[in-house]
């Protein structure tokens, strides 16, 4: 790179653009200005699960202790329960090496880790993008407040609804997937002193239930899959009757501990679950994507937030040996290639887990189901927890430079 610190506008304040922030700060040295529409950086919703992989992201940008604190550790790995409780196979929860296990963290508290790693004034509030213009050397922004900006480069960051992504490829619509969330958070002094401390799922009939602990353990995460025409209807997502919530899983064949815990929640909300077909290319000139926006894919592996993660490092890295302004567009190019075939895998792993989890009509047959769900845990072990971003785009530029010197020699 040249003497001049890249200047590099980030369009969306959620978890990946503000991890891609301190990613690009910290690794590439740039110039980061992070857009966000929403008046203040908060986050919808209420859990995520920070998995191996995303802890490794998370380790580099010297931020792991700090989320770790703010989240809640798990006893051991989580467990798979048919309906009525009986336990199925545990769930891969660490790296093979042991060294990172799964913890869940409040979103919000998660965005105020975050913040407190970014300068007050490299985000700006109240800003939602209207057009990008890609320039000769440049990328304009222009947002519906009036204000316009040039940047060396553009990160789009900015969710499932993504503008960045539209001046990219072509517009396309994102893909129902036949049910919705029901999602919230639960005091964990409500229940029952023996609750383990982990991430359970109960699962069947076309439906299931997760939940697991955040906040040092004061709060529960819970989630319920149903199927659903709803958002076909309706909002993308609104504030939900937990009467609707408790029938769905109110019936004699589910566990009774589950319907307990239902009982006990006193608000909901419920979220559309889509995700799109996996892009041909995230980037063009000096605009790239990022996470949701890149990649959107339904919850059921718990990846969205890692592979944000993920590519926030992976962009860092290609974006630091980026030589001259020109080397911005290779090293999207390049930033691209490394991540589109693992992120497909994610967004396909994932269908086929909701699948799984649902025990829809390809698993008519329980103990097929049941099989496959515990063969699962090694595979999620080794392909998506010992994966290191870094390192593949570290290899990735070592191989592109060797390949240079033996052209050349």
């Amino acid at each position: 790179m040249d003497h001049r610190a890249t200047r590099v506008a980030i369009i969306g304040g959620g978890l990946g653009g503000l991890t891609a922030a301190i990613a690009l700060m910290k690794i590439a040295g740039a110039e980061v200005t992070v857009f966000e529409q929403a008046r203040k950086l908060a986050e919808v919703g209420a859990g995520v699960g920070i998995a191996p992989n995303g802890q490794r992201g998370l380790d580099r940008l010297g931020l792991l202790d700090e989320v770790k604190l703010a989240g809640a550790p798990w006893d051991g790995p989580g467990v798979n329960l048919s309906t009525d409780g009986r336990p199925v196979a545990e769930v891969a929860w660490s790296d093979s090496a042991g060294r990172y296990q799964s913890f869940g963290i409040h979103r919000a508290d998660f965005i105020d880790v975050l913040r407190r790693s970014i300068p007050s004034d490299a985000v700006r509030l109240g800003h939602r993008l209207a057009s990008i213009h890609a320039l000769d050397s440049s990328v304009r922004l222009e947002f519906e407040n009036g204000v316009n900006a040039e940047f060396d480069a553009v990160v789009g960051a900015d969710g499932v609804h993504s503008l960045v992504r539209d001046s990219i490829a072509q517009p396309s619509a994102p893909i129902y997937s036949g049910s919705i969330a029901y999602r919230g958070v639960l005091d964990a002094s409500l229940l029952p002193e023996d609750w383990p401390m982990r991430s359970q799922v109960w699962m069947g009939g076309g439906k299931h239930f997760m939940c697991y602990p955040l906040r040092q353990r004061k709060l529960f995460n819970y989630v319920g899959f149903v199927p659903s025409d709803r958002p076909l209807k309706e909002s993308w997502s609104a504030e939900g009757d937990v009467s609707e919530l408790a029938a769905e899983f109110g019936g004699e064949e589910w566990d009774p501990r589950l319907r307990e815990f239902i009982k006990l929640i006193d608000k909901t909300f419920w979220w559309g679950l889509y995700d799109r077909e996996p892009l041909a290319n995230w980037s063009r000139g000096r605009v790239t994507l990022l996470g949701d926006a890149a990649h959107t894919m339904l919850p059921y592996v718990g990846q969205g937030v890692n592979q944000a993660i993920e590519d926030s490092v992976s962009l860092a890295i290609f974006l630091r040996e980026a030589e001259g302004p020109d080397g911005i567009i290779d090293a999207f190019k390049r930033y691209t290639t490394a991540r589109l075939q693992r992120t497909a895998i994610m967004q396909a792993s994932s269908r086929r887990s909701g699948s799984q989890l649902d025990s829809q009509a390809e698993y008519e047959d329980i103990k097929k189901r049941d099989a496959d769900v515990r063969a699962g845990r090694d595979f999620r072990r080794s392909f998506f927890y010992d994966y290191d971003a870094a390192a593949v785009a570290e290899k990735t530029l070592m191989r592109s430079h060797n390949a240079r010197r033996a052209l050349f020699a």
